[in-house]
């Protein structure tokens, strides 16, 4: 294998950290790139195969692919395909380089390369798209920095805000109940109300933590075999005295199980119920006349296809409903809807989240001043091969 040309020139002001990869089967090639990159001041690595490329960009990735289309074994389009379908590497920009006519741009920037020339190609132009794919390496990396940083400080906030909540709260609860001593009528309501914004906050602070937990994918389920039917009637009574407080109907309409389902699916159960009294909760909260209504039936989310079988849980109302508008985007980060009762916007995202996680889904049906429905369609058998 080629080695790297020695040299005792020192490196220019412009000499930088970045490594490139340099992946060619002809030594003269590899020879004549490193010759032009070194004079820039980048450090680089060699491959004369893809199989090693593939190796070297496991190892230690590159801050740049610069690969040939034409190589034995593996070509360049098989090693930008094997590069992109790797989830555990960084993004890397890749220039595909080629010296046959017949190569195809279209396939090459298809299967992932962000940019492509022809040999032989002119020092200045290789230099140029050099810096450029750089350039971009270095914005989404800052990006993504950025991103990360975010969600630290966003963690260990939520983290040491949920200390002084937690004790507020018990302090809070030790006044009401007169544990230091007699509390005044009008003093027991102040204390209650402020017992209720604390758990407010509390609760909007521990479902931050959770999202972040799920972003940064840190969060562990335990999957387990559970009793969805005996979930949803545990949070429908749990929750049915709010509906009845706001004079609401609230039923529950038990379903005729199938001879071969025992009520039972694959999940984790603490998390899934976490989803239903979000979604119950919703809907009293956005409903002022009428009625809830909760229903479970075995039903694949896909017409076509009945060999999976799925448990559906449909929560309807009768309460505001959603703008059509604002349907596509209300299982996104802080899009709460335009609403006065609206919320943080982070409860349907983290159910979303979660129900993804379970391998199912989330749909919803809304109409303004009509009320909504929302459909969780979940595998009663999910695969949880690495969960």
């Amino acid at each position: 294998m080629l080695q790297p040309l020695r040299t005792d020139r020192s490196l220019s002001a412009q000499a930088t950290s970045d490594c490139i990869l340099v992946v060619d089967d002809s030594p003269d090639n590899l020879f004549l790139v490193q010759t032009i990159l070194e004079e820039e001041g980048y450090q680089l690595a060699f491959a004369v195969d893809g199989l090693t490329a593939l190796e070297k960009i496991r190892q230690s990735p590159p801050s740049l692919v610069l690969l040939d289309v034409m190589m034995p074994g593996m070509n360049g389009y098989e090693v930008t395909q094997k590069i992109r379908s790797n989830p555990n590497l960084p993004f890397i920009p890749i220039l595909l380089v080629t010296a046959h006519e017949e190569s195809s741009v279209v396939k090459g920037l298809d299967t992932g390369a962000d940019d492509f020339i022809r040999k032989p190609f002119d020092m200045d132009e290789l230099l140029a798209r050099v810096r450029a794919l750089l350039r971009l390496k270095h914005s989404i990396d800052a990006e993504q920095e950025i991103m990360r940083q975010r969600e630290d400080f966003v963690s260990r906030l939520t983290h040491d805000l949920r200390t002084p909540l937690v004790a507020a709260d018990r302090m809070l609860t030790l006044l009401k109940k007169e544990t230091f001593g007699a509390v005044a009528p009008t003093a027991q309501e102040a204390i209650a109300g402020i017992i209720r914004s604390n758990q407010n906050l509390l609760q909007m602070v521990n479902t931050l933590l959770e999202v972040y937990r799920y972003e940064a994918g840190k969060k562990t389920m335990t999957f387990a075999r559970f009793d969805f039917e005996e979930l949803i009637r545990d949070v429908g009574e749990e929750l049915r005295p709010l509906a009845e407080e706001k004079g609401l109907s609230f039923e529950l309409i038990e379903v005729t199980k199938a001879t071969d389902w025992d009520g039972k699916i694959m999940g984790d159960c603490l998390e899934i119920r976490r989803v239903i009294t979000n979604l119950i909760g919703n809907a009293i909260k956005f409903t002022d006349d009428g009625f809830i209504q909760i229903k479970i039936k075995l039903e694949n989310p896909d017409s076509n296809r009945q060999d999976s079988p799925y448990v559906c849980a449909i929560i309807q109302d009768t309460g505001t409903g959603i703008a059509a508008e604002d349907q596509q985007e209300i299982f996104e980060w802080f899009r709460q809807g335009n609403h006065m009762r609206a919320g943080s916007g982070l409860g349907l995202h983290l159910s979303h989240r979660i129900v993804t996680a379970h391998q199912g889904r989330i749909e919803v049906e809304s109409e303004l001043s009509k009320g909504s429905t929302f459909r969780l369609y979940l595998p009663v058998n999910a695969n949880v091969t690495g969960a």
